[in-house]
């Protein structure tokens, strides 16, 4: 599990915008996995650690905490450990950060959580669905959802910044 330990921060740290309530969801989700790690079938250890990290994140945000409290998370001092070329971090480089994390924020739970599992934890479809135990179409419409809002918020803010 600890390969995935970087996977699982990065997903905490956007489901709870907290660094140290996803310190603490990481280290609940660890706890859980090695606690049930006889309930491991052995098929994809990431993809089962991040929904363990998931439920973690769900069990935080209802124990009182508003979303709107939480601290920003800041790509650049928090994710340098990602190196692919995904579109959030064409966003970034091009220096769009800004407008991408606003646009993140104002997305629903649900659509943050499968555009990072998409777009940042590069999970497949098939992955997806299984860390959020649902069915494949459903992961799919809600990533088209929040690929378009981005896109549509990102360029508004480009837009009016001109």
């Amino acid at each position: 599990m600890l390969p995935h330990l970087d996977a699982a921060y990065t997903l905490a740290r956007y489901l709870l915008r907290s660094e140290d309530a996803a310190q603490d969801a990481v280290q609940e989700a660890f706890l859980r996995a090695v606690r049930h790690f006889d309930g491991y079938r052995g098929d994809n250890a990431r993809a089962w650690l991040l929904t363990i990290v998931r439920h973690c994140c769900a069990t935080a945000r209802t124990r009182g905490k508003r979303e709107d409290a939480f601290v920003e998370f800041d790509e650049r001092l928090h994710s340098a450990h990602i190196e692919s070329a995904t579109p959030e971090l064409h966003l970034v480089r091009s220096g769009a950060a800004d407008e991408f994390h606003r646009a993140l924020d104002s997305l629903s739970a649900n659509d943050r959580e499968v555009l990072i599992l998409r777009e940042v934890e590069d999970l497949s479809y098939e992955e997806i669905a299984r860390t959020l135990g649902a069915p494949i179409g459903t992961v799919m419409s809600r990533l088209a959802r929040a690929r378009k809002r981005i896109q549509a918020l990102v360029h508004r803010e480009s837009r009016d910044a001109s």
